[in-house]
């Protein structure tokens, strides 16, 4: 960044939330493994010991859906609304990066606050962006409430309303 460029209007990086962190996760998944092989040893004692590999399948599924939520957890959103455009960066799961410029005077953000599903849309020219596809519903009409904010000031001139004091 030049030594004279003004810091941005708006700036915010959306990342998706996991509530179980990794000391969770691994508490977790020792309890259900444990409750699994006892589960599986009891059939094993009734005679139905082809039950016990499906417990450890259980198990290992198990493990594999919060790995690939985790690694889903790596994706980011980075908005940012400077003087010259809003620039959205969205980085996935694996690192590949999309990035999209768009004038600001044009743009247009939507979120309806009556629909839950509704999802956060900004609109420039006939064509939409979703942003923060991941976000809860609260979460996107607040994102939407402050992209809208951002860009009313970005909107008024500098000095705009304003007089100098020996005017009055």
């Amino acid at each position: 960044m030049a030594a004279n460029a003004l810091p941005p209007v708006f700036e915010i990086e959306l990342k998706p939330y996991r509530s179980l962190g990794p000391r969770g996760f691994a508490i977790l998944m020792i309890l259900f493994g444990l409750v699994n092989f006892a589960a599986g040893i009891a059939f094993w004692m009734l005679g139905a010991w082809p039950v016990f590999g499906f417990f450890g399948l259980d198990v290992l599924l198990v493990w594999l859906a919060f790995r690939f939520s985790y690694a889903q957890a790596r994706a980011r959103e980075i908005i940012r609304l400077d003087q010259d455009a809003l620039e959205v960066r969205r980085i996935d799961a694996r690192g590949n990066e999309k990035a999209w410029r768009l004038q600001p005077y044009w743009l247009r953000v939507e979120c309806d606050a009556e629909d839950d599903a509704a999802p956060l849309r900004v609109w420039s020219h006939g064509r939409a962006l979703t942003l923060g596809a991941f976000l809860s519903p609260d979460e996107r009409r607040v994102l939407a409430d402050a992209l809208r904010e951002a860009l009313v000031r970005w909107r008024i001139p500098p000095g705009a309303g304003l007089r100098p004091l020996d005017s009055i």
